[in-house]
Order: C-alpha cells, then sequence, then structure tokens
C-alpha cells in the first residue's frame, strides 16, 4: 500500500504543470514578412578615447530625437541609445537606401569625423536588441580559417559595430587621408517557425564601405544614384571612388539589406557575440593560476612543516619539569593572539565592508550561473551588482556590530557611521572627480547629474539604514569566546629586521596572490569596461 501511495506522488510530481517566465528586456519578437523595424543607435565608442554621443558626428539625423529607456547600469556604462532614420521590412531585401545627404561638411564637422577615424572609434546599432558586428574568423597559426566540425563552414566571431572611416597614406611620409564608411550592408540573420511562418532575428552583421555617390540631380522624394547600379549581390568595396572627408565635401549615407535563413536559434544567437579571438588565452590563465596555487601552498606547508619539526625536535630535548614548562617558539605567543589591536574600530569598519563585498559578489555569481544576468540585457550586471551592494548593507552591518561587541567597543552608533560612510565616500570621491573631467571632455561616458544624485538617494536612504539595522542586531550578539585567555600584561616583541617589517611582509605577501588572480581579473575588467558582459 505504502509503495502505491509512492507511486501515486511521483506521477503527480512527474505530470504537475511547469510555469516558465521571459526576462523583462530579454523576451524573443516574432515578426511577420514586411513588419517594419527600426534601427537604434548607440555611443561611438574607442579602446583609446572616451566614448562620444552617436548624433556628435554630421550623420543623419531624425525630426525628433527620442532617448530609449535606460537602466541605471546603462547609464554608468555611457550608453546612449537614440532612434535612427535607418528603416527595415521584415524579410525584404533593398538596395542602396537613401537615408540623407549633407549638402556641405564644415571645417568643425571635419576636425570631428578626423579625430574619430584617427581615434579608431566604431559606429555601433542594435536591430531587436542585438549589436550589429563586423564578421571575423578564427585563423590557426598558418593563418588558414579554421573550419567548425558541425557545420563545415569556416569559425566566425564577431566584432562589434564598424569603423567611422578610414585613414590612407600613398606614402610613408606623405600627407594622411580620412574616408568615412557612408554606406553599409546589412545582412539580417532570422530563424523562419514552419508552422506560424514568423521569424526572429539571430544575428546582424554589417559590411562598411565608403563609396562617393553620384547623380544627375538630387529630389529629396526619391533620390536616384547612379553608383548603385552595380551588382545587387556585391557590397560597395573601398575602391577608386571613396568618400573623402574635406571641407565643403557633399555626403550621401546609403544602406543595402539582405536577408538571410539561419539554423541558429533565439536562444543561442548571442554565442556568436560572446566568442573571443584567442580560445587558448583562458586555457593559459587557469593553468597560470594552478601553478601558482600549488606554488604558494607548498611554499607555507614548506615552512610550517620546518618550523614544527624544530620546535618539536627542541621540546622533545628538555630534560626537567621546568624546562618543558617554559614555553618557546611560537608558543609564545598563544596568549596574546586575540589580544584587541591597537584600531578595533577601524579594523571592524574594513572586516564590515569587506563582508558587504563578498556577500554582493557571491549572490552576482549565482545569479549570473542561473542566467538572470543576461548579455541581452545591456546594463544588467552593473545595475545587478550595485543594488546587491546597497542590500548587502545588513552583513557590513551586522558583522561590524559583532566585532564591535567582540572588542569591548560601546559607541556602536559612531562606528556604524564610519562603516556606512567609509567605502562608499571614497568611491563616491573618486567617481565624481573623474566624472568632472570626463563632463569636460562632453564624453557620453559622463554620468548626468540626476543619476549622482540617485546614487546619492541609494547610498543615504537605503543602504545607511541598513547598515544601523544590521549593526544593531550583531552588538546584540553574545561576544565570542576566544579559545585561549589573553594574558594582561603584553608581551614585549624584540627589534625585528628590517625584511619582518609590516610594511614590506604585506606587499612582499600580496605579490603572489595578486600573481594568481591578476589575469582573470584581467578579463573580468576587460569584459566590463569594453562592453563585452
Amino acid at each position: 500500500m505504502r509503495a502505491a501511495v509512492l507511486a501515486l506522488a511521483l506521477c503527480a510530481a512527474l505530470v504537475s504543470p511547469a510555469f516558465g517566465f521571459y526576462l523583462p528586456g530579454v523576451a524573443p519578437q516574432d515578426y511577420a514578412r514586411d513588419d517594419l523595424i527600426n534601427f537604434k543607435v548607440n555611443s561611438i565608442r574607442s579602446d583609446k578615447a572616451l566614448p562620444m554621443e552617436y548624433y556628435k558626428l554630421p550623420y543623419c539625423q531624425p525630426d525628433h530625437i527620442v532617448s530609449s529607456a535606460e537602466n541605471l547600469g546603462e547609464v554608468l556604462r555611457g550608453d546612449r541609445i537614440f532612434n535612427s532614420l535607418y528603416q527595415i521590412q521584415m524579410r525584404l531585401d533593398e538596395r542602396c537606401k537613401v537615408v540623407c545627404r549633407v549638402v556641405a561638411l564644415t571645417p568643425p564637422q571635419v576636425k570631428t569625423i578626423h579625430e574619430a577615424i584617427e581615434y579608431e572609434y566604431r559606429v555601433n546599432m542594435i536591430l531587436d536588441n542585438l549589436p550589429a558586428a563586423e564578421v571575423r574568423q578564427h585563423l590557426d597559426e598558418t593563418g588558414a580559417p579554421v573550419i567548425d566540425e558541425t557545420t563545415g563552414q569556416p569559425r566566425k566571431y564577431y566584432e562589434r559595430g564598424f569603423p567611422v572611416g578610414v585613414k590612407v597614406s600613398e606614402s610613408e611620409d606623405g600627407p594622411h587621408r580620412f574616408y568615412i564608411n557612408n554606406h553599409a550592408r546589412f545582412t539580417i540573420l532570422y530563424h523562419r517557425d514552419a508552422d506560424t511562418d514568423l521569424a526572429r532575428i539571430v544575428g546582424f552583421e554589417v559590411e562598411p564601405a565608403s563609396v562617393r555617390h553620384e547623380y544627375d540631380r538630387w529630389d529629396d522624394a526619391s533620390p536616384r544614384l547612379k553608383t548603385c547600379a552595380g551588382n545587387a549581390d556585391e557590397p560597395h568595396p573601398l575602391g577608386e571612388s571613396p568618400q573623402i572627408v574635406a571641407a565643403g565635401e557633399e555626403i550621401v549615407f546609403t544602406y543595402d539589406v539582405v536577408f538571410k535563413s539561419s539554423p541558429v536559434r533565439w536562444a543561442s544567437r548571442w554565442d556568436t557575440y560572446l566568442q573571443t579571438q584567442d580560445r587558448e588565452i583562458h586555457w593559459f590563465s587557469v593553468v597560470n593560476s594552478a601553478m601558482i596555487l600549488l606554488f604558494l601552498s607548498g611554499m607555507v606547508a614548506m615552512i610550517m612543516i620546518r618550523t614544527l619539526r624544530r620546535d618539536i625536535t627542541q621540546y622533545n630535548q628538555l630534560e626537567t619539569v621546568e624546562e618543558t614548562a617554559e614555553e618557546t617558539g611560537w608558543k609564545l605567543v598563544h596568549g596574546d593572539v586575540f589580544r584587541p589591536p591597537p584600531a578595533p574600530g577601524a579594523l571592524s569598519v574594513c572586516i564590515g565592508t569587506g563582508s558587504q563585498l563578498l556577500g554582493m559578489t557571491f549572490v552576482t555569481m549565482i545569479f549570473a550561473v542561473l542566467g538572470f544576468l543576461s548579455p541581452a540585457n545591456r546594463g544588467g550586471l552593473m545595475t545587478a551588482m550595485l543594488m546587491l551592494f546597497v542590500f548587502m548593507g545588513v552583513i557590513n552591518g551586522y558583522v561590524t556590530g559583532r566585532m564591535l561587541r567582540g572588542f569591548a567597543l560601546t559607541d556602536w552608533q559612531g562606528h556604524t557611521l564610519k562603516t556606512a560612510l567609509a567605502f562608499p565616500a571614497v568611491v563616491f570621491a573618486v567617481v565624481f572627480a573623474l566624472n568632472l573631467l570626463v563632463w569636460g571632455r562632453r564624453s557620453a561616458a559622463a554620468v548626468p547629474f540626476g543619476t549622482l544624485v540617485a546614487l546619492l538617494l541609494l547610498w543615504g536612504a537605503i543602504n545607511t539604514p541598513l547598515v544601523y539595522v544590521g549593526s544593531y542586531f550583531g552588538f546584540k550578539t553574545t561576544p565570542p569566546e576566544t579559545p585561549v585567555r589573553t594574558n594582561k600584561i603584553p608581551r614585549q616583541v624584540p627589534p625585528q629586521p628590517w625584511y619582518m617589517s609590516p610594511w614590506f611582509s604585506a606587499l612582499v605577501g600580496g605579490v603572489l596572490p595578486f600573481g594568481a588572480v591578476f589575469i582573470e581579473l584581467f578579463f573580468i575588467l576587460t569584459s566590463m569596461w569594453l562592453h563585452q558582459t
């Protein structure tokens, strides 16, 4: 009878309905044939300079520029997303579609374009929440393309955006000429549902080109260009007549649209974006960390074994009870290990702040592993880290209060205020100082004043009260008991050599752990600041 009941319960559990949901901002969008889709434009970025807004360059602008909804992480990352004049119809190929015409470039506009090309700025566009990207191929040691074993096609990866233009010099010492990429060939990859005939966009590829367009007579309603009479299957190359950037020059912006069916499903469309060019560099980082970790563990174990063996040998050679009662070696400090430090309040503040950062990192990693921090949600990672840091103030306060209780300090309110203000105040001061410099450069990376006020409200209205709540409960707990009794009179430490000084010991002791995490930290920060997350 019991077995039958268990079997029925198991069957009921197996046939119970399951519920799923999509995270906000990352839900799939189905498009019917000929549905109208608008492009968005993002900040123009460079690895050599600060980002700038798209419309700082003389690109085609709509009559009303509308900023898209941005979360806190997008603003802090420097994303400035606007509408554009680029527009397509689903599964409709178009050839040499005119966006607009810039009648004559002014000297300031020429200077801005020259600087953008010189600093290798890249134009960023967005379609269905996918960034435009140039296609690159993985190459082996001989320079040949790497073939994917599953598809039989060359393995590719994406480089986000496309260059503003190119700089060409006829000779090494000759003057440079700047050409703008005023034509783009967009290849839209889509996955079609055979039952409903609806399609989802799974790829957004772009091939830029510089073309000096020609025409007989300009008509704003339906412009006809003589340079668009070539092969429709080939993009315009940078050939004999590229569009030079000079004062008084006229620029016509155009684009092609090609739709291609793809077997890639919507859930896997970000895989190509997240691939890196060098697949072996991460293996190198893992091996490097493992070797350093083994070296550190072996070194510490060797030191401890040698010390313990020497002390045990000395203890075994003692002959009298009086000699045995006299403590030597590492046992001399057992009565001073748990003595409060000279600045117990500062230590409590540091440990509490560290626990807050550790809790934020741990929960962020859990959310990332579970898939809640999708790369499709721009700014989601930074927003999550910021909000988790604010709410982890409870842990900060609790650890600080418990430490203060253990050190027998009574002014827990004052130390809690220091805990709530110390680390955020330093970070905010540094960010504000850097932001003043970025404001001076008129960069898109400058944090708006309203966002700074929002950060102050998060800090003062949420984080600080939570720190006080945690500290109140932490200070009410029973103080921890030490495993050994602390001597009333501290033991006198004899003068130590220079290499045993605290600063030198901390420096040497931190070099090896820093070397162990340096490469991983490099990849993490590169992904965050170059917006590859």
